[in-house]
């Protein structure tokens, strides 16, 4: 069983911005009321994204690089390795088996694999769309058997489907979750469909709670963030 993240670390912001001038102003703005932070596909276009992480980690920030690697399975592997040179602590790969053991195998250091199994945008007609005869919860369980035999460390996964995979012995898996909106939130689910509150998802056993919009959106996203961890802890605080 990995080690539980600490309290703090538990909230990662999606860094979801066009330029990463706006992403240093977001991550200043919100201080030590967030220590965790992803870093994704949009800011991977910039000519910024590269000194952006290097100056999120010389802020002492923990770094999320969500870029979902699909590739033959030797692709994967080397660009998992030079990432895991840059000293982020989690990576995505959106793969089938042997993508997923290349990532894992080809990775070093302290950084973690985390294999998508369902996206939260998802849902059944959309499974339908794409040809898999089964429910959401079905897929995302045998996606993180696989995750887990091809020595992934952890998961992207919907609070919805978390209960049942810790409930099916996957514990050892590093739980990430999106799609979080507070009790409060009225900004909607927007694109995501399975969505869950920030107490829900960590009742349900999930590790890392992933949080855009509702920060970065709110009149005061520095108070946002420290609400969201505020339930953070109180859920945590539940479940011990």
């Amino acid at each position: 069983m990995p080690q539980p993240p600490a309290v703090e670390d538990r909230l990662i912001f999606a860094l979801d911005v066009p330029e990463p001038e706006q992403a240093r102003a977001l991550v200043e703005t919100l201080g030590d009321a967030v220590r965790f932070h992803k870093v994704g596909l949009e800011l991977a276009m910039t000519d910024g994204f590269w000194p952006l992480i290097d100056w999120l980690l010389a802020q002492d920030k923990k770094v999320f690089v969500d870029l979902k690697f699909f590739d033959i399975p030797a692709t994967v592997g080397r660009a998992v390795a030079r990432l895991s040179q840059r000293g982020v602590q989690l990576c995505t790969v959106h793969g089938n088996q042997t993508m997923m053991q290349a990532a894992a195998q080809a990775k070093t250091g302290a950084m973690r694999v985390l294999a998508v199994t369902a996206l939260t945008s998802l849902d059944r007609g959309d499974l339908d769309d794409l040809g898999f005869a089964c429910e959401v919860e079905a897929l995302v369980a045998s996606r993180a058997r696989r995750a887990l035999e091809a020595g992934c460390d952890g998961i992207v996964s919907s609070g919805m489907e978390v209960a049942a995979l810790r409930a099916a012995g996957l514990g050892e898996l590093v739980a990430v979750t999106p799609g979080i909106r507070p009790v409060d939130n009225d900004g909607g689910e927007g694109d995501q469909k399975r969505v869950l509150t920030p107490a829900a998802a960590i009742a349900a056993g999930s590790d890392h709670l992933v949080v855009g919009r509702p920060i970065r959106d709110a009149a005061d996203p520095r108070a946002a963030a420290q609400a969201i961890q505020a339930e953070i802890r109180a859920a945590v605080e539940a479940r011990a």
